[in-house]
């Protein structure tokens, strides 16, 4: 017996309400490494209850849904669980969700979308063949939706891309004589700090490097070094000057081309999952160029720069039937938030 792949007209309203609910909730997770799920718990009374995965190592949507039904004292013998992606079959920073469904005494499953990962897909046929009634498909496509540039980024076996801009109204990354210090409020630092603390690795070029002298680090509110740090990566040739942060940290890895497929190829076989790339303007539009970013966390801040550098420089763009298009993304914050003074927008890119 297998997991069944169900006509969307025969699941029930309810059932298609709790997938909905189960889809908004995966959006209150973080892109990334991992894809967005989100899981529902519905009873017979008609009660939906929600869960998410909330990013690397923290419990899985069914495990977080399984939780808040238990504290809220639901029998869970007779509901249906929700989940829109299958639910892993596999032991990583935590364990198998099939483990925790049949645990928790649930007979019935469905899941959006199976998992595309060969190293976590076959939960449903483990489910199936454990004695849960198992059907999948209720909005599929919304789910693949959903994920649908990590669903590319897998697929293409690379780093998850997200792009970090600072800029000003005028589209500036810094003043005319290279002064960039600061554009962007401490509201709009601090919350990249936040990302830089769920990435694997923030790359910048050797013109950030050598002008900047970043440190390329995680720190938290408190203006402290957070435990978990990504890796400092640099793109590009120059040799750095050895009394330079980045030289003297032992984890820089410098990526000695130009060539940013081939960068995302060795971060990849180095274990890179989710990448942060802070510039410079060319770099960023050789990544948007080659059509692997992702998603796009945009600080804009209220000054002109007037003859500043733009933001983004060297994209081969002369119509504009020709542009690059993003959506705006209302995953982990609105797609357009105030952070201080400035605007903080987030967006994701066509597939």
């Amino acid at each position: 017996m297998g997991a069944q792949l169900t006509d969307p007209a025969e699941f029930t309203e309810l059932e298609s309400a709790a997938m909905t609910a189960a889809l908004n909730a995966a959006r209150e997770g973080f892109r990334g490494a991992n894809p967005l799920v989100g899981a529902a718990i519905l009873t017979d009374d008609g009660t939906i209850v929600t869960g998410h995965h909330g990013g690397a190592g923290t419990p899985h949507a069914e495990v977080d849904v399984i939780t808040t039904a238990h504290d809220l004292g639901i029998d869970l013998s007779t509901a249906t669980l929700l989940v829109t992606l299958e639910p892993c079959s596999h032991q990583g920073r935590t364990g198998p969700c099939t483990e925790a469904i049949r645990a928790a005494g649930i007979p019935s499953v469905i899941f959006a979308s199976p998992d595309p990962n060969p190293l976590a897909s076959g939960g449903g046929e483990i489910l199936a063949e454990a004695g849960l009634t198992v059907r999948s498909g209720l909005h599929l496509e919304d789910s693949r939706a959903l994920n649908a540039r990590w669903l590319r980024a897998m697929n293409d076996a690379r780093p998850f891309v997200t792009v970090k801009i600072a800029q000003s109204l005028d589209g500036a990354v810094a003043a005319a004589d290279g002064t960039s210090q600061w554009i962007t409020s401490q509201e709009s630092r601090s919350h990249a700090h936040e990302i830089r603390s769920r990435v694997d690795a923030i790359l910048v070029g050797t013109g950030t490097a050598l002008s900047d002298d970043p440190r390329l680090n995680a720190r938290g509110s408190d203006g402290m070094e957070l435990e978990h740090q990504p890796r400092p990566v640099v793109l590009g040739t120059t040799e750095l000057p050895a009394e330079s942060f980045l030289a003297l940290n032992p984890d820089t890895l410098q990526l000695r081309t130009h060539d940013v497929g081939e960068a995302v190829d060795r971060l990849y076989t180095e274990g890179v999952r989710h990448l942060l790339v802070e510039g410079g303007p060319r770099i960023l539009a050789a990544f948007f160029t080659a059509g692997i970013v992702d998603e796009v966390f945009c600080y804009q801040a209220p000054l002109l720069l007037g003859q500043g550098r733009d933001s983004v420089d060297g994209l081969d763009i002369g119509t504009l039937t020709d542009a690059l298009h993003l959506s705006l993304d209302d995953t982990e914050v609105p797609a357009v938030s105030r952070l201080g003074p400035d605007v903080l927008l987030h967006f994701v890119t066509a597939t």
